[in-house]
């Protein structure tokens, strides 16, 4: 695996490393795998399909100087400072299920050589001791996966809880009350600084190294203006006739907005942490609308596996969730 290194040590904005890990994956032209670690001042990263306002106290983050971002990949709200180090995975697998599996095994790996009992678990996680200490996302372009997560080293734990707003069904979904419950911080197991903690993955993980020049810098900045747009970041999300709310074991939490007439689906949004892995505008949003909103009516249009839409998704545990629901509305 080859390490990518910056032409220089500034640090930048969260959305120039998501934009960084799309430079990579198009185009760096290597055979090995790439991964970079990264650092920044206090933000807030939500998933591709999350409703900002349903994740982010939007309010504490802007009156504390929180940056928040979007990213493209699937999962849910995190908090990253300079006590938090991501990282960033990019390799040309194309199986997103043994890629994801892979990295995290790969990392919980790094982390009990290093001493640590961390074991991976659940959908995305890395856990000590039953709590979180790394949450991690993917997604896919042609050609290459791209897999990023978190490391929590000696994050602030007060921005972290007061600014991510999660579900309290998600929370009862994991069997614990409080974000802080859930969390787990690497410096009370570990006897060394965070940079050296960095050193040591990099030293575990790389045998090479790919440094970028200016004009790369530059090009990248080019991408990061599309994580920049206000469209990107808070999404358009209009009014819908039926809203459902509730969590599939396995997959995720849903925030389902159908827009319904006459009985049948005229338009669809499907929101939450869940992990895309295929389109699911062309293959769950495109068959279903027209579709009849009764059970019959869905389970006509769509196949009972939907995992290569969405990770680990079945068609019944879905269409339970839109007629027997936590929330309706």
């Amino acid at each position: 695996m080859r390490y990518i290194t910056l032409p220089d040590h500034q640090t930048r904005r969260l959305s120039f490393y998501l934009a960084m890990e799309e430079y990579a994956a198009r185009r760096i032209a290597v055979a090995d795998d790439m991964f970079f670690m990264w650092q920044v001042k206090p933000s807030v990263i939500f998933g591709r399909n999350q409703v900002i306002e349903s994740e982010v106290n939007t309010a504490y983050c802007r009156a504390h100087g929180i940056e928040m971002y979007r990213r493209k990949s699937g999962g849910g709200c995190v908090y990253a400072d300079m006590g938090n180090v991501m990282l960033s995975y990019i390799t040309h697998d194309e199986n997103v299920n043994f890629t994801f599996n892979r990295y995290i095994n790969l990392i919980a790996l790094v982390l009990f050589r290093l001493g640590v009992e961390a074991k991976a678990t659940g959908r995305n996680d890395i856990l000590i001791n039953g709590k979180k200490v790394s949450g991690n996302a993917f997604y896919h372009i042609p050609g290459r996966s791209i897999v990023h997560g978190t490391m929590l080293f000696d994050t602030d734990m007060a921005h972290m809880t007061a600014a991510i707003t999660p579900p309290a069904m998600k929370l009862e979904s994991k069997g614990v009350k409080s974000v802080r419950q859930h969390i787990a911080l690497l410096k009370n197991y570990l006897d060394i600084s965070i940079d050296e903690f960095q050193t040591l993955v990099k030293q575990q993980l790389c045998d090479g190294e790919i440094v970028l020049d200016e004009a790369a810098v530059r090009e990248i900045e080019t991408i990061e203006q599309g994580y920049l747009s206000d469209e990107f970041i808070y999404g358009r999300n209009p009014r819908y006739s039926v809203t459902r709310t509730g969590h599939i074991d396995g997959v995720g939490h849903f925030e389902v907005r159908a827009e319904v007439r006459g009985g049948r689906i005229a338009a669809l949004n499907l929101l939450g942490d869940y992990f895309q892995t295929g389109d699911i505008d062309t293959g769950l949003i495109k068959p279903l609308t027209g579709a009849t909103f009764t059970p019959d009516g869905l389970r006509a249009v769509l196949p009972e596996d939907l995992n290569d839409l969405i990770l680990h998704l079945r068609r019944e545990p879905l269409i339970d969730l839109l007629f027997n629901p936590s929330t309706p509305t």
